[in-house]
């Protein structure tokens, strides 16, 4: 009987916005006891790209998050559109963040983003980037950095996206990247 608890006994998604859903679930953790609601997120699964142009560059974008209320340096990243594999959603926002080309895409990895709060997961990338091919998109700022300055940025506390960080510990971890002691 282990196995059959904790137990959903109801969904419910309510629709907050295009992006965002709240989603209730009715929990019952074991036989006759009593019913607790629980709250979380739901958002379709987004992907964080970590990539390295030619010259061995990192690009970072800034742009203002209204969520915090500040513009923030991160990685390219975005949702994964209705029916699209996550690796192309990998190349197109890095495209449309940054104009960089995929010319090698590698998966990082898929997780949680908050097991806690949010539904959905992320999908981290490396990728081998051509030469720009065109610019970013409107209200997007593109800057190029090496594995030392990306360090420093860290290190400074100007990078502050949990979910980034956590995609560039998977490349490091992994061999594409090398951040230097601090």
């Amino acid at each position: 009987m282990a196995d059959k608890w904790p137990r959903i006994v109801a969904r419910r998604a309510t629709r907050i916005s295009p992006w965002m859903d709240v989603i209730e679930r009715e929990v019952e953790f074991a036989p006759g006891a009593p019913i607790q609601s629980y709250h979380a997120v739901g958002q379709a699964d987004y992907i964080a790209i970590l990539a390295m142009t030619p010259d061995r560059r990192i690009p970072l974008v800034r742009q203002y998050r209204p969520a915090v209320e500040t513009f923030t340096w991160e990685l390219p990243a975005g949702l994964i559109d209705p029916g699209e594999e996550p690796a192309e959603s990998c190349k197109r926002e890095l495209l449309e963040e940054t104009g960089l080309p995929a010319r090698a895409v590698h998966a990082l990895g898929v997780a949680s983003p908050c097991t806690g709060r949010m539904s959905n997961r992320i999908h981290s990338f490396f990728v081998e980037t051509g030469d720009a091919a065109q610019g970013p998109e409107s209200g997007i700022d593109v800057k190029l950095i090496t594995e030392a300055e990306l360090g420093a940025t860290i290190a400074r506390g100007e990078f502050v996206s949990q979910l980034h960080l956590g995609a560039i510990a998977l490349a490091i971890a992994r061999g594409f990247i090398s951040l230097p002691p601090r």
